[in-house]
């Protein structure tokens, strides 16, 4: 069985052995199934061998045996979710930090500190994260950190992990108290109203803080990507891409890479991974037939290396900041507060070389790109990479794409770039970006339907955790695109829920050149599919959210059932398949 009788559930599921030798391991009946091929866009069957699937209905003859078939009971089937952006092991390890995403006021956020403080050891670290300026109506100070922590070292990260603030311990330890007036190139020392370091560090600054931090154990890392990848299993997710390893502003040690093979070894890590390598992990090799050196990781790996559980995808390049800490690159006439038009993460003509000879070096091109200043950059990087070392089919990327003009859409489009928007942020977020982008642009913020009129794909993404992660909530937002406050924000970009479902599946996993592998539920593909409680194609867009996940399938092995329980004491439950 699926699930307990509810209003929503369904008749009984149970899985049986078959009774001759089995011709499949693992057969689904009594599904109502959505595959997303155009030549069989349903079916009620389908079959599994070593981890593909082998047909569907008729494909699978009369009734063939099989080591366990599981009765669906009329419950939904869909391609297994993939998320085209997020970072896996930053929210693995923000699990066992102090969570402030919930703090409504900077003396809330003291509060909990001082709580984690009273047992936490003088010479500890206390890290938080999750806290926004704009819920909390203001900043702030390292002073009251000190007050709240009894003058640990502290560092809280901002939730769009563009900033954090530091303790006085941390900022002497950094060498910004004796340094006052310290500037750091692709970022910012915040002061206070008196002029004076506030604590407060915003992009390459951060690094100020952020190193001093302990590294982690390869173990601990690896533990880490098992709890997010169980949290990951439980939402339908299959796939995610790791957007930044081993350096950048998220990559904090040189394990990471091997901490994933170690979650993998381990059976921690059951959701397949593409993983993206910070650009500055790269470095120059020679070339023995005299021509530019190659741009990749020792050995000269680059995208594409690994196998359909883990392997490294493309490059990932910040060229600027935050929407949200308003330090992205956007054109005039700026912010709304007056702060400025944001900034580039380093010298343009730097960043740009570098992606260009990873691009001649076979990388596929990740570039965070948010504000239109900086999708102009990421646009003439693409555009000089394929004049100077035609790739056909690259794939290039843009992250975020989040402010884009309408002149610039075409142009995205002719690069052969590919958008990744975070749809979700329209709700968490979308208020306070609309504010500081101001009533001409908001229509701007994180497109979607205009990029697809223009001919490119769009994969589902979440940026988690940054915003929330689960893949309904994000169809629901391409959908809705409607802020918390009920604000539509660029209503015309709105989607169906077929397109936003797309998204999810078969756009995720083209944009990793993978759909030949994943995607769709048709033969010869992985055998990676989420049951549903409801189907997604027929409930009103607010109820997608309501949606359960009742048990996700990778390689056709069952990694995550819910409150799956027999009727009948003598059903095996679903838990039985894995």
């Amino acid at each position: 069985m699926l699930g307990r009788r509810t209003a929503r559930s369904h008749p009984s599921t149970s899985v049986r052995a078959p009774e001759s030798d089995p011709v499949l391991d693992l057969l689904l009946t009594h599904a109502r199934i959505h595959t997303l091929s155009a030549d069989r866009p349903t079916a009620s069957r389908l079959g599994v061998v070593g981890g593909r699937i082998v047909g569907v209905d008729e494909e699978l003859g009369g009734d063939p045996p099989a080591a366990r078939t599981v009765h669906c009971g009329g419950a939904v089937v869909v391609p297994g979710f993939g998320d085209a952006h997020n970072h896996m092991l930053w929210f693995g390890r923000s699990q066992g930090e102090l969570d402030l995403t919930t703090c409504t006021s900077p003396d809330e956020v003291y509060r909990r500190v001082h709580r984690a403080s009273r047992d936490l050891a003088a010479d500890r670290w206390l890290i938080g994260h999750g806290f926004d300026h704009e819920v909390l109506g203001g900043a702030l100070h390292h002073e009251d950190l000190d007050r709240a922590s009894g003058g640990r070292r502290v560092w809280l990260k901002h939730r769009s992990g563009h900033e954090g603030v530091a303790s006085t311990r941390v900022l002497r330890d950094a060498g910004i108290l004796a340094e006052p007036g310290r500037t750091v190139p692709g970022g910012t020392v915040i002061r206070d109203p008196g002029d004076a370091p506030s604590g407060g560090l915003q992009e390459a600054a951060m690094r100020l803080a952020t190193d001093l931090i302990p590294p982690a154990t390869r173990a601990e890392l690896a533990a880490a990507l098992a709890r997010a990848s169980a949290i990951y299993a439980s939402e339908g997710l299959t796939h995610v891409t790791e957007c930044g390893i081993g350096g950048g502003l998220v990559g904090r040690s040189p394990f990471e890479a091997g901490a994933y093979q170690e979650a993998l070894r381990s059976g921690g890590l059951t959701v397949r991974v593409t993983l993206m390598p910070a650009a500055d992990t790269l470095r120059r090799l020679g070339d023995p037939v005299g021509e530019r050196p190659e741009v990749a990781l020792d050995l000269g790996l680059h995208s594409g290396f690994g196998n359909d559980h883990l392997k490294l995808g493309a490059v990932k390049m910040w060229l600027d900041g935050s929407m949200l800490g308003k330090s992205a690159a956007i054109s005039e006439p700026g912010y709304d507060d007056g702060c400025g038009c944001g900034y580039l993460a380093a010298d343009p003509e730097e960043m740009k070389t570098l992606l260009v000879d990873a691009h001649r070096s076979g990388w596929q091109i990740a570039a965070h790109a948010i504000g239109d200043r900086a999708v102009d950059l990421a646009v003439d990087t693409l555009a000089t990479a394929q004049r100077v070392h035609p790739r056909p089919d690259a794939r290039h990327r843009i992250e975020h794409a989040g402010l884009v003009r309408p002149d610039q859409i075409r142009a995205m489009a002719e690069v052969g770039a590919v958008p990744v928007p975070q749809p979700r942020f329209l709700h968490e977020f979308g208020d306070a970006m609309a504010t500081a982008v101001g009533p001409d642009r908001v229509d701007w913020l994180y497109r979607h339907r205009s990029f697809l009129e223009a001919g490119m794909r769009v994969p589902g993404s979440s940026d988690r955790p940054v915003a929330s992660g689960a893949p309904l909530l994000g169809i629901r937002s391409m959908v809705e695109r409607l802020s918390a406050a009920g604000r539509a924000i660029g209503a015309d970009e709105r989607v169906d829920v077929a397109t936003a479902l797309r998204a999810y599946t078969v756009d995720a996993a083209w944009v990793d050149h993978e759909e030949q592998l994943r995607g769709r539920l048709t033969r010869g593909r992985l055998a990676d599919f989420v049951v549903l409680d409801a189907d997604p194609l027929a409930v009103a867009s607010r109820d997608l959210d309501g949606i359960r996940v009742l048990a996700t399938f990778v390689g056709g092995r069952c990694v995550y059932a819910g409150d799956a329980a027999p009727v009948d004491p003598d059903v095996a439950p679903l838990t039985s398949v894995r």
